[in-house]
């Protein structure tokens, strides 16, 4: 339009404020509906990915508190614990050292696979609805989340057609990895920033490039700030949801990075100058932001030095990655050998979606971006084979890449099997810009060649519905909060028996009560191995160790007076206000008598036996 018509257009119409409110109000709801028409496509997606997620999960609707992730469900009580704690922002009550668990030492919340972030931008929800509608909410809620922000990194950075990102975009959600993830480990499943860091990345990239914008030659400045100043917040923001996600995406980016600009080392050499100052920016500034929570949680209190798993257990079985998930269509229980549990099918990405990669990447090999994907998948891939690498649970002589990270500070502490969930977008990006390709095509029969074929590539590992089940009610003495008569808030509650890693499931009545007391002991990870390594939970005070053997055996033991001097020892150092021993306790009676002479005849309140000890 020239100017002449663009004036006259202008003048036709009028200026904008002339309008009464009912034409400008009217000129907004047109303008809406154009927007909404425009995108009625992605929204079209997203609603589809939503209602994919919630149908998965559908096991946990539409009463959470009633149902339980049955393939993971100590992780999951692990997890509604952390979103009670972290909902206590509300109330100005959190802190990175949290006293509601282990007391009286605490627990470090930034050593432990928190979700910080998450638990306070929907701590209303946790503080109305409880910790597991919260739960289930996320869970569903970041399947959703990644798929729907591939899809849009897909169709607007690569720019290629809708079908293609779709497919690529569920890939990414809810492929066999995301899904087996899904077993409650929150941390690794928000992965929707991912894609909003590679995107970043890339539009600093392009701002470094000099030639970048025919119409005005050097580097855009502004973008290279803003681009930096993007990539440093959402890094933190990362960083309180889940650092292994990031630390898996730096891996990937940092090989992927190299290996493009090997490909296509004349943009490289432009970009580098302006791309590295980007970088050396946006470090500063997550820097700054990030050094005390860093500090606090390799140095701080409660601390760990080590990494709490050991990579010659958690690595990636070679044989599994022709194998399909036990938990898609296809799958069967009889793969389920190949891996450590229901949570860690990282690997098991199916032979027909293998053959279709290497057909998509070997047509377009030619492509820089193809070149980096695979390079980085191989690399990926190769780091997940562990220190040894091991074929159908028979150890090699062959050594993986991941012997080269052993005794490096931090980085072996991440799981070896785990750096396999990265290939999910490599592989995604590779069959979407083969599928775009193939729907371009000229030829009527590769246009529909291509979709089938990434269909049929797809559909072995279309995922099936999360198993769950019925969970026991937490005791009315909590729920009713009649433990507010005993504790105060704040107080400490000990539960009989006092929770373990493998036995946590007294962490769900401080969850019911949004963490309002502390109880001992529990299931975290903290400094209590050999030497101050790390630990999964801590050592048990006699007094917790006798109980425990009751339950294990139902026989009451001999209580003299050592037992009881003992035992006011263990309620002194836990700062205990009050014992509780609920109904549905493994040999209830046998723990009341064994209360009864530790401490004193009891009181009955609702469905528990109490014990005011502080």
């Amino acid at each position: 339009m020239t100017s002449t018509a663009r004036a006259a257009q202008d003048a036709d119409s009028g200026p904008a404020t002339t309008g009464t409110v009912s034409e400008q109000n009217g000129s907004r709801w047109e303008r809406g509906v154009v927007a909404l028409r425009r995108h009625r496509t992605d929204l079209a997606i997203g609603l589809l990915f939503l209602l994919l997620a919630g149908w998965l999960t559908a096991g946990m609707w539409p009463d959470p508190g009633a149902r339980i992730l049955s393939l993971n469900p100590e992780d999951q009580a692990l997890y509604e614990w952390f979103l009670a704690v972290d909902s206590r922002v509300l109330h100005g009550d959190f802190a990175l050292l949290s006293d509601r668990l282990n007391a009286p030492t605490g627990v470090n919340l930034m050593a432990n696979t928190t979700v910080i972030a998450l638990g306070m931008l929907f701590a209303p929800i946790t503080l109305v609805a409880g910790a597991p509608a919260t739960f289930a909410l996320l869970v569903a809620g970041n399947l959703a989340g990644t798929a729907i922000a591939w899809h849009l990194f897909f169709t607007r950075v690569l720019g290629v057609r809708r079908l293609a990102a779709a497919l690529g975009a569920g890939l990414c959600g809810f492929g066999p990895g995301m899904l087996s993830q899904s077993n409650s480990h929150l941390h690794m499943t928000a992965q929707w920033l991912v894609p909003v860091l590679v995107w970043l990345v890339v539009r600093l990239v392009r701002a470094a490039d000099p030639q970048g914008r025919p119409d005005r030659p050097g580097v855009d400045r502004r973008r290279v700030v803003t681009s930096a100043v993007g990539l440093a917040a959402t890094v933190s923001v990362q960083v309180f949801i889940g650092e292994e996600v990031l630390f898996l995406t730096a891996v990937a980016m940092i090989i992927l990075s190299l290996a493009y600009a090997a490909a296509n080392w004349s943009l490289a050499r432009r970009v580098l100058p302006g791309f590295l100052a980007g970088m050396l920016l946006a470090v500063a500034l997550a820097g700054v932001v990030l050094a005390y929570p860093l500090w606090f949680q390799f140095a701080g209190p409660q601390s760990v030095p080590n990494g709490m798993f050991s990579p010659h257990y958690f690595y990636a079985d070679l044989a599994s990655w022709p194998a399909i998930s036990p938990l898609s269509v296809a799958g069967s229980a009889e793969s389920a050998k190949l891996t450590t549990g229901a949570a860690e099918y990282n690997t098991f990405l199916g032979w027909p979606l293998l053959l279709a990669t290497v057909v998509a990447a070997g047509w377009l090999i030619r492509r820089p971006v193809v070149i980096a994907c695979v390079a980085a998948g191989l690399g990926m891939a190769a780091l997940s084979l562990g220190p040894t690498v091991v074929v159908n649970r028979e150890a090699t002589d062959l050594s993986g890449p991941y012997a080269l990270l052993l005794g490096v500070p931090v980085v072996d502490g991440a799981l070896p099997m785990r750096f396999a969930l990265a290939l999910l977008p490599l592989i995604a990006t590779v069959l979407v810009l083969a599928l775009d390709r193939g729907l371009a095509a000229s030829r009527p029969p590769i246009r529909i060649l291509v979709p089938v074929a990434a269909v049929l590539a797809l559909l072995p590992i279309f995922p099936t519905q999360m198993a769950t089940a019925a969970r026991p009610p937490v005791p009315e003495y909590i729920s009713a909060g009649h433990w507010r008569d005993c504790v105060e808030p704040g107080g400490v509650l000990v539960p009989v028996p006092l929770p373990t890693p493998k036995e946590p499931w007294p962490m769900r009545w401080a969850a019911e009560a949004d963490a309002s007391f502390s109880i001992p002991e529990g299931f975290f990870i903290g400094p209590y191995a050999a030497g101050g390594k790390a630990s999964m939970g801590t050592y048990k005070q006699p007094t917790s160790q006798l109980l425990t053997d009751v339950t294990t055996s139902g026989v009451v033991p001999a209580i003299g007076p050592e037992q009881r001097e003992r035992a006011q020892q263990d309620v002194r150092f836990w700062r205990a206000s009050c014992v509780v021993l609920s109904d549905d306790a493994v040999h209830v009676e046998s723990l009341r008598i064994t209360l009864e002479a530790l401490f004193g005849p009891s009181t009955r309140v609702a469905d528990a036996w109490t014990w005011r000890v502080g």
